[in-house]
């Protein structure tokens, strides 16, 4: 395929894809300027004074520092340039990809590699005579359904052929608890790689249901009646042999359990990240299979962070709070400063859920009831705002408190519409 255009690409703190299109010659020369104001434009395009964005300061320059390699796009005649924001030559405090990398950087220091694995889920919606957008009637899908009854249109094909073209890692598909709603598993790998696979699969999978006529979201909660789709950041460590450093005698390690304890201590926090959207707090609620409470366990899906370590080999911790409408850096950069802190601070390990976690809870603290609440728990975590950034917490509480007040009072279907285009 004869490449003639570069599409450029960052992910901003609404999770949005930013980028242009640009001739490859320009692309090669290794960096392509934006305004800096692009992080504090919002949903609905008004230019915001968030911190950093320099909207005061005559809308400067930032520069999208692209990195050697090319990655195959899903259009025709289109690579993919994916890279690190710069300002002046140093990394800008906003750009959730630069900061993962950072926390990757202080995890080797302490001999280990994170490896990650992203798992989302979706809901397909479609357009009716009327042009009203309503649920994908798909009356024969079941749980873990596949083929013409669960996706009549044959959407999750699609997404898996343009997938495979372009080199993004899909490790399974299949429909999820509700009609219409799907889940789509990466393979695990290297941190900053696997982000790169959930950004572009999250990109590439609206634009070909667009193609089709519908609207794939991932947003937390658009249908009330139904469940939630959530964004399960799943991680392990390769130390300095290359094993496995979560379980590695089929039991938590010590570094698992004060990363446990680190996610259970910093977990109202963290929804102020992981659950950035006004809808996020339908999704989290209690006996929801999202992570409402402050609980982990075993192999135990009614937790926040659920433990697997039965085999040494595949051990691995999963966090389940996050939801699709997240930046995928954002997301794992705060899961794992989180489990750092846990590790560095010596924060106890509460004991692990042993009830059902429907009717039944041992846990009694949980995520705040609303995005404007879990703003200020976050802005309130002074070791949390210190480890994922000062300035890019400024940045995030300021954007999305703007946002929370636009939908204060909008009901749950003008809340769905809203999102709806952009996650």
């Amino acid at each position: 395929m004869t490449i003639n255009r570069t599409r450029a690409l960052f992910c901003d703190l609404l999770g949005l894809p930013r980028g242009k299109y640009v001739a490859p010659h320009l692309a090669s020369a290794g960096k392509i300027g934006f305004a800096r104001a692009a992080f504090a434009v919002s949903f609905d395009r008004d230019l915001l004074t968030v911190p950093g964005t320099g909207v005061f300061e005559g809308v400067p320059d930032m520069d999208l520092r692209l990195g050697g390699e090319r990655r195959k796009g899903w259009q025709d005649g289109v690579e993919i340039a994916l890279g690190d924001i710069e300002v002046e030559g140093e990394a800008f405090a906003l750009d959730a990809r630069g900061q993962l990398r950072a926390t990757v950087a202080a995890w080797q220091q302490h001999g280990l590699t994170p490896m990650v694995g992203i798992e989302l889920e979706a809901y397909v919606f479609e357009q009716g005579e009327d042009g009203a957008f309503r649920p994908y009637n798909t009356p024969g899908a079941f749980v873990y359904g596949t083929g013409p009854h669960n996706d009549p249109r044959g959407l999750t094909d699609a997404i898996w052929t343009r997938a495979k073209a372009a080199e993004i890692p899909i490790e399974s598909m299949n429909g999820e608890y509700d009609n219409g709603q799907f889940e789509l598993t990466l393979c695990f790998g290297d941190a900053i790689k696997a982000c790169d696979d959930a950004f572009l699969l999250k990109t590439m999978a609206r634009e070909v249901a667009a193609e089709k006529g519908l609207i794939l979201t991932f947003l937390p909660k658009p249908i009330p009646e139904r469940g939630g789709s959530g964004l399960h950041v799943n991680f392990s460590f390769t130390d300095k042999d290359g094993k496995n450093a979560v379980g590695p005698e089929g039991r938590l390690s010590n570094l698992a359990e004060g990363c446990v304890a680190g996610l259970m201590h910093h977990h109202e926090g963290l929804a102020g990240v992981l659950a950035g959207t006004v809808n996020s707090y339908d999704r989290l609620t209690p006996a929801s299979m999202a992570g409402y409470w402050c609980n982990w366990a075993d192999d135990h899906r009614m937790t926040t962070v659920r433990t697997t370590v039965a085999s040494p080999r595949s051990a691995r911790l999963e966090h389940r709070m996050a939801d699709g409408a997240a930046n995928p850096y954002l997301a794992t950069h705060a899961v794992l400063r989180a489990a750092m802190l846990g590790v560095e601070q010596g924060h106890r390990l509460p004991p692990a859920e042993d009830l059902d976690g429907i009717e039944n809870v041992r846990a009694t603290r949980h995520v705040p009831s609303s995005l404007k609440k879990a703003l200020d728990a976050l802005d309130n975590d002074a070791a949390l705002r210190e480890a994922l950034g000062p300035l890019l917490v400024d940045a995030l509480v300021f954007l999305k408190r703007d946002e929370a007040t636009r939908l204060e009072k909008a009901s749950v279907d003008e809340i769905r519409d809203f999102y709806l285009p952009f996650i």
